[in-house]
């Protein structure tokens, strides 16, 4: 009989933590997303204990396929500390660098029109970001200081941008703000009041003929996908999270990257020769460059060696570099983790975080909560298909998307704790990683890192 516990409040972390409250409070997830406030706040939904049931399912699906793979295992356990853990890592390692970290607080979008809509923007190049807000009137100066801030405010979690912006925006009606985004190229997207919870959180699809030969078992493997080879292209959050934790359940990832490397590796701050924010989502896996312009033949060479492809590419790429799931060997799981998936059509708005919080009506924040939950439901999809795939001898085709995380987000916080914290709240995330009740939950790798957040047992 497999053995996966439901997760406890305090796992490996030696703090009497009794609830939601407790964890956020405790494991930094105040602190994290109230800092655009100047103080800790908690989040408006139980997101610990959301992450941590995916956590727990992934383990119970880890564990049936490394049974099925003759990894002899009982069992698994995690925690809802460590699924808050695991949710700040980014911020946790860049608190932790060389050089750490500074931050601001100040509030930038959502914006509200002046006839009262509350509205996301999104951006991932200054030219959109310039001619919008020049078209509203906005000082140059003001633009040009505003685009650092509000480019990083996904690392970051605040945005201190100056008044003008909102100021533009409550002078304007929403339809005038609609137009003149379409016209600068800037995506906008509206919060509704609309809470979006129906939508499944993935789908899984076989493909190809039969395929009967498993991916061979390391010697020594003792963690349940040892000897399963993931290939990942992947950027952000959400992909790299996924080739993560799968290395973390004991595959071998192998990324692709640009010519030159992944240009998110030299962002500060740093921890020795690595983004620090880079190490938390990119550790431990080995690296190959290609250009996927012409690089098609070599992406499907590697792919031949390989159990998973994991992707998180932009509409339509994956069409022009002949790269599709028809493209690849029968028998892989083929996975695609997009931001809207097929909701909004061919041709999608950009699909980011805070965007997608706005459209599912997720409870605002400026933490990357969306792509995080993107990242471990995309997770739990592949480790789900490769199940599938061990059992039907049939290769998989996976489809997750931000949009689909957050209604499965919002499904499971219908129910939300706002009682008080009973334990002290976190003000200082270097403070968190020095401090000896958590030594058994976190690692150091040039900079503190949340460590593995299962405990497989036999």
């Amino acid at each position: 009989m497999t053995a996966v516990h439901a997760p406890t409040w305090s796992g490996p972390v030696d703090l009497p933590l009794l609830g939601e409250p407790d964890v956020q409070a405790a494991c930094g997830l105040m602190h994290v997303h109230g800092r655009h406030l100047g103080r800790p706040a908690p989040l408006g939904m139980d997101y610990a204990r959301a992450v941590a049931a995916e956590l727990s399912a992934i383990g119970e699906f880890a564990v049936e396929l490394g049974r099925t793979r003759g990894v002899p295992l009982a069992g698994c356990t995690t925690s809802v500390a460590q699924a808050a853990l695991l949710s700040i890592s980014q911020y946790l390692a860049a608190a932790t660098a060389d050089e750490p970290d500074e931050w601001l607080p100040g509030a930038g979008p959502p914006f509200r029109s002046s006839d009262g809509a509350v509205f996301e923007v999104e951006a991932l190049d200054p030219g959109p970001w310039s001619r919008f807000w020049a078209a509203l009137d906005v000082p140059a100066r003001a633009v040009e200081r505003g685009w650092r801030p509000f480019l990083h405010r996904f690392a970051t979690a605040t945005c201190p941008l100056p008044n003008d912006f909102a100021d533009a925006a409550a002078r304007t009606p929403f339809s005038a703000l609609e137009t003149t985004a379409r016209q600068a190229g800037m995506t906008v997207v509206v919060r509704s009041g609309r809470v979006l919870d129906s939508l499944p959180a993935y789908r899984i699809s076989p493909r190809g003929p039969d395929w009967s030969t498993s991916a061979e078992v390391a010697p020594d493997g003792e963690l349940p996908l040892s000897g399963i080879v993931v290939l990942e292209s992947c950027r952000r959050v959400q992909g790299p999270l996924v080739g993560h934790l799968l290395g973390l359940l004991g595959a071998t990832v192998v990324r692709i990257e640009p010519p030159g490397g992944d240009p998110l590796r030299w962002v500060p701050p740093m921890a020795g020769d690595t983004s620090a924010r880079f190490l938390a989502l990119n550790r431990g896996k080995s690296v190959v460059e290609i250009d996927l312009r012409t690089g098609r033949d070599e992406v499907l060479d590697l792919a031949a060696a390989a159990d998973v492809f994991v992707h998180n590419w932009a509409p339509g790429k994956a069409v022009r570099w002949g790269l599709r799931a028809e493209d690849f060997p029968s028998g892989l799981v083929y996975a695609h983790a997009s931001g809207w998936g097929d909701e909004l059509g061919p041709e999608p708005p950009l699909g980011t975080d805070f965007v997608v919080q706005a459209h599912a009506g997720v409870p605002a924040s400026l933490m990357t909560v969306v792509d995080v939950f993107g990242g471990v439901v995309a997770t739990h999809a592949v480790v789900d298909a490769l199940l599938r795939r061990e059992r039907s001898g049939r290769g998989q085709s996976v489809a997750s998307s931000l949009l689909s995380a957050a209604s499965r987000l919002n499904a499971l916080t219908r129910h939300h704790d706002t009682s008080a914290p009973t334990v002290p709240v976190c003000t200082d995330l270097a403070a968190l990683a020095r401090d000896p009740r958590f030594a058994r939950a976190l690692i150091r790798d040039r900079c503190a890192l949340p460590a593995s957040p299962w405990e497989f047992f036999r």
